[in-house]
């Protein structure tokens, strides 16, 4: 049988006729409805899964994550016999990566990898190969519509359902081999990823309650709810006609300003406490700060709170990196290589310099000092500018003055320098060169004199020699 170009044929005599799924509940491992603690769905205590993804503090931190990730450079390397990996180009692995497949770009493309792995738990990218069984594309399929199969020989296998987008025009059970499995937290099972909405899902609704809440407020003119009480019993009819008559003048929009006049002892209590009393701003700012501690992202990069003390933006992303980037991106990484069957001396790496893009000054500062230090080549670094290379800029440069320690320690035991002749002393007569080495000793010795002046005019001592 051939399945997106790939013959199945070797793999279907290890297929089991029984598969077992791995763990789930209510269809899926993570169902539509999601309950807090046992019995929270009967108490209407729910969280809803797209209610959840439409409060603006996980939007903030799904797209932020995804985003970054994705804009990354992504590059094939070449380990030479010196173990140093260097970008390279392959016939057979650079066109997948430059263009996943046919309706994604590449950023698009790992951005729902990555959205699939935060909203999931689990992004499945099912692979398909040509006549030379390379992978030639790659397609991130719906989580909802894959289910994990594990035979009593512990194989795994991958149940896809009919997905068109990818080519999949039937129900199929496909080896784990191809399939790429980006597994988020393996909290209950170890293939099957937990999103970070499993911990801050009640934090998202309380978000979303507070915010309908306010809303419901502001349409009824910032008015809250409350009682007429009135000292004597009243009848039915005369309270449904106050009712009314309270509702049709001093409720809605239309009726803000309005003053109502009570009389025989008539009294309105509140019934709902204001957003002061119930400290509005304080409850949507710890849901904010619960959800951000959730996705391990610094609450000021989402809009929540101030920024650090500290304005170097270098160390802002260095910790945002550590925190929240660097294990789905080594991860990323791991899969890709394992998932295109690269050999040995290939790899894969994300160009983490487009983190710190618009930071020209970090940018230049890093490689004046590489260059002055003699680890980068003039030309190296002008590429990274967009800059053209430049003549001697293949060369590594080194300021004259640095020695290595086994020079000092020669020079050391070789005992100390001779002094340093002073103005107006003359050399002995033996010593005197003649030709082309008299001009250059000449040269030396105005050189050296130019600076005896200089040194003397700034009032630092000089040692000079005796005549």
């Amino acid at each position: 049988m051939q399945f997106l170009g790939l013959s199945l044929t070797r793999t279907k005599a290890v297929v089991p006729d029984s598969l077992s799924p791995v763990f789930s509940r209510g269809g899926g491992w993570w169902p539509m409805i999601r309950e807090s603690f046992l019995g929270a769905w009967q108490r209407n205590i729910e969280v809803d899964r797209h209610s959840v993804l439409s409060y603006c503090t996980v939007w903030a931190c799904i797209t932020l994550i995804a985003g970054d990730i994705a804009k990354l450079w992504i590059r094939l390397l070449e380990k030479d016999s010196d173990g140093i990996s260097t970008e390279t180009e392959s016939a057979a692995f650079s066109p997948v990566l430059r263009k996943p497949n046919h309706f994604s770009t590449r950023v698009k493309f790992f951005e729902y990898w990555i959205i699939s792995k935060l909203v999931h738990g689990n992004t499945y990218v099912l692979k398909e190969r040509d006549n030379r069984n390379v992978v030639t594309a790659l397609y991130v399929l719906d989580p909802s519509r894959v289910t994990v199969l594990v035979s009593p020989d512990g194989s795994v296998f991958y149940q896809v359902c009919v997905d068109y987008l990818s080519g999949v025009t039937e129900d199929i059970t496909i080896p784990a081999s191809e399939i790429i499995h980006d597994i988020m937290v393996p909290l209950f099972h170890p293939l099957v990823g937990v999103s970070p909405i499993f911990a801050c899902g009640l934090a998202a609704m309380q978000g979303l309650k507070i915010q309908q809440s306010s809303t419901k407020l502001f349409a009824n003119g910032s008015q809250v709810s409350g009682v007429l009480t009135a000292p004597h019993a009243i009848s039915n009819e005369t309270a449904e006609r106050l009712q009314k008559h309270w509702e049709a003048n001093f409720s809605g929009e239309h009726n803000i300003g309005k003053v109502a006049v009570l009389g025989d002892g008539l009294e309105f209590k509140p019934m709902t406490i204001t957003a002061v009393d119930a400290q509005l701003i304080d409850q949507l700012k710890m849901a904010d700060q619960q959800i951000c501690a959730t996705f391990h992202v610094p609450g000021y990069m989402v809009g929540i709170g101030p920024p650090p003390p500290y304005t170097d933006i270098q160390s802002i992303n260095l910790q945002y990196y550590t925190q929240a980037l660097q294990n789905p991106i080594e991860n990323l990484e791991i899969l890709l290589v394992e998932g295109l069957e690269l050999p040995r001396p290939f790899g894969v790496e994300f160009d983490l310099a487009a983190l710190a893009r618009m930071d020209t000054r970090t940018q230049v500062d890093n490689a004046t000092k590489g260059i002055l230090g003699g680890l980068f080549k003039p030309n190296e670094k002008r590429a990274d500018f967009d800059l053209k290379p430049v003549r001697g800029g293949d060369t590594v440069y080194l300021q004259q003055q640095q020695f290595s320690l086994e020079a000092l320690s020669k020079r050391d035991e070789a005992g100390p320098a001779p002094l340093v002749p002073g103005p107006g002393s003359a050399a002995p007569a033996s010593d005197t060169p003649t030709g082309e080495a008299a001009e250059d000793k000449s040269l030396e010795a105005a050189r050296v004199l130019e600076f005896l002046v200089k040194a003397k005019a700034m009032g630092l001592p000089v040692l000079e020699k005796a005549a």
